[in-house]
């Protein structure tokens, strides 16, 4: 805890002279009865009363001293922290082109990557860790981040009719996708840096090819994972018509020998899958990566911590008159 005004404290050295003013003027005020010997009465039976007279002004010091703590602005500590890490750096690039509507994994092919990169990024809380997705073009959805909260809400947004309703253009980029990807890492200082591909097609659009984006991983030491995800044969489609939805079924065509060629070129590998629970264990196979250390940062924001002290004030401020004006109540 830190204190914004720490110079309020010395007002604490006014409770000096105040307890020695206490003590001198309460021998002035009390009454006095001149006995020959007072010693029947050294032993006497001292009431709670009598134990507790003092109780008043101690709740006064007290009173005072929680006022000059608020007034000296106790805050949380805040600064930037850093901490030594076991980690590596991953981008997410997933294909969200209008084909991952089929509905060949459930419910379709895009929800179900989803949910699957959502469990894995959940899995790996040290990872630095973006999401880009591609269609006919490319965009960094999140960059490479450790707030994976952010991460994971950013993921969600994606939308499954995005290429649908033209927020982005339709067809399947991979090389775009994987470009994008590799210069998010391009930067990275650790020894790992991993890039996940998921498509369910061909390449198709775009002004760089997957091999060539492939070279340019395999020349700045980033492996990638290539991921083909669909059935082997035809799937179930919904094709918007006039006044509703009607499926039909499409065929898959996923180009796995570019896939297969990308992960070879960059060290990494390709997988096939054809339902959810293969899809799931291609994300734990690829969960069991190699980690390095790496640094990072975190900040804590700071709090006004005052309102404890000022409450613990105002319940000792209430007991004091609440004692004086009662069961220690002095007549004049």
């Amino acid at each position: 805890m830190e204190f914004a005004n720490k110079e309020y404290f010395l007002l604490l050295l006014l409770l000096i002279p105040y307890v020695l003013w206490y003590f001198l003027d309460n021998r002035k005020k009390e009454p006095t009865l001149r006995m020959s010997d007072t010693f029947a009465y050294l032993y006497a039976h001292k009431s709670w009363r009598v134990r507790i007279v003092h109780l008043p002004m101690v709740l006064r010091c007290c009173i005072f001293t929680l006022v000059v703590i608020v007034l000296a602005r106790p805050q949380t500590h805040s600064s930037w922290g850093s901490r030594t890490t076991e980690g590596i750096d991953i981008m997410l690039a997933m294909d969200v082109s209008t084909s991952m509507l089929a509905e060949d994994l459930r419910p379709n092919r895009m929800e179900a990557a989803k949910d699957v990169a959502a469990e894995f990024i959940s899995g790996r809380p040290d990872d630095n860790i973006g999401l880009t997705i591609f269609a006919g073009e490319s965009f960094t959805q999140c960059p490479m981040t450790t707030d994976h909260a952010s991460l994971l809400n950013l993921l969600q947004n994606v939308r499954t009719d995005m290429a649908a309703t033209g927020l982005i253009e339709d067809g399947t980029a991979i090389g775009m996708g994987l470009a994008n990807a590799v210069s998010r890492l391009k930067e990275s200082k650790t020894k790992s840096k991993v890039v996940i591909l998921l498509t369910d097609g061909s390449n198709n659009r775009g002004d760089i090819s997957p091999m060539t984006a492939a070279q340019i991983a395999k020349s700045l030491g980033i492996r990638v994972y290539t991921i083909g995800v669909g059935t082997n044969k035809v799937a179930r489609y919904p094709m918007p018509v006039a006044g509703g939805v009607q499926y039909v079924n499409i065929p898959v065509e996923i180009d796995e020998k570019t896939l297969g060629d990308i992960a070879a070129i960059t060290d990494g590998n390709y997988y096939r899958a054809t339902s959810n629970n293969e899809l799931k264990k291609i994300y734990q196979d690829i969960d069991k990566l190699e980690k390095t250390k790496m640094k990072v940062r975190k900040f804590s924001k700071r709090y006004e911590a005052y309102q404890p002290f000022a409450l613990a004030a105002v319940v000792l401020l209430l007991l004091e008159i609440l004692l004086r004006n009662t069961v220690l109540r002095k007549l004049p």
